[in-house]
């Protein structure tokens, strides 16, 4: 696909330089001295032209340049695959992962499914831990695995695998935010957990407890719609007598 672009770019910057300037009749406005005349629009569309595949070596460059970046490992082809953290991420719970997308959602103040340098420095100041441009831009780069320079809600989470898989420093950024960032998990049975690393050690395994969260949405759910049922029956009761 992104030879095709490729392709197409080079196709056009060709077309572009191969394309002599057009002559433009100079009609009774030219005769008249009125307009820039044939010469002034010739001087006009060549500096278009010129603007025009300045753009396009620099959509080129950019382009090459990544592919080159991907070819030598430095970058990494971004990923197509519909993202799913329930099953990528089977060390979390879902009240877990739900209380991290809040979070997320919380200080991605763009609303634009990325939370960037001045959102993760507003995060770390909220959290009473601020840090410095260097120490922001260096949190980012430790999950950043497609280099835009934000951080999506995969990479957001990865934070949260790293520190439980004791990845990360314990003086980093990263860990101080995990640390700082307390997951509710007191629905989830664990007794005297206030956050996500005292629950990690303490929770039950991840395939039964997805089991058991996915069974107790469907019971809140089920009895949701009894609910709805019984009102409606109500309300029916209540209009008949009110209609006699």
């Amino acid at each position: 696909m992104a030879t095709d672009e490729l392709a197409q770019k080079l196709q056009r910057r060709l077309l572009l330089e191969e394309s002599g300037p057009e002559p433009a009749p100079g009609g009774e406005e030219a005769a008249a001295g009125w307009g820039p005349g044939p010469a002034g629009q010739e001087d006009e569309e060549e500096e278009s032209r010129s603007s025009m595949l300045a753009s396009a070596d620099s959509e080129l460059g950019a382009k090459l340049s990544r592919r080159q970046d991907i070819n030598d490992g430095t970058a990494r082809p971004r990923q197509a695959k519909v993202f799913n953290p329930y099953t990528e991420f089977k060390e979390f719970s879902r009240r877990q992962i739900k209380d991290m997308e809040q979070m997320f959602r919380l200080y991605d103040s763009g609303k634009d499914g990325y939370i960037d340098l001045m959102e993760l420095k507003l995060m770390m100041e909220k959290l009473g831990a601020p840090q410095t441009h260097l120490g922001l831009k260096n949190m980012i780069k430790e999950v950043d695995e497609d280099f835009d320079g934000k951080l999506s809600f995969r990479e957001f989470l990865l934070i949260f695998h790293k520190a439980a898989a004791g990845e990360l420093e314990e003086d980093s950024g990263l860990m101080t935010l995990a640390k700082l960032s307390e997951i509710d998990v007191s629905t989830e049975g664990v007794k005297g957990a206030k956050n996500f690393f005292e629950a990690k050690v303490q929770a039950l395994s991840s395939a039964s407890k997805f089991e058991a969260e996915i069974k107790a949405e469907q019971d809140e759910r089920k009895r949701e719609e009894e609910e709805k049922k019984h009102r409606r029956a109500a309300f029916r009761e209540l209009k008949s007598a009110f209609s006699q």
